[in-house]
């Protein structure tokens, strides 16, 4: 039998075996996933854009307006 894969929990670093005995994973524990969310929430981690991404993806769902 192979050995299970295992990765790195992306909060603090300790081996994860990525099965579904392991409920968390990538995570090793509740505790490194609410860690991480709680990060994602104060916008500490954050997805990389260009400037005006979010004026292309949203000029052309509405009319024009007059102000």
């Amino acid at each position: 039998m192979s050995q299970p894969l295992t990765v790195q929990c992306p909060t603090c670093g300790a081996p994860v075996e990525w099965s579904a005995a392991t409920p968390t994973r990538p995570f090793c524990s509740e505790r490194c996933k609410l860690i991480d969310l709680g990060a994602w929430a104060a916008e500490e981690h954050k997805i990389p854009v260009g400037p005006d991404a979010e004026d292309e993806m949203f000029s052309g769902d509405l009319p024009h307006r007059e102000h």
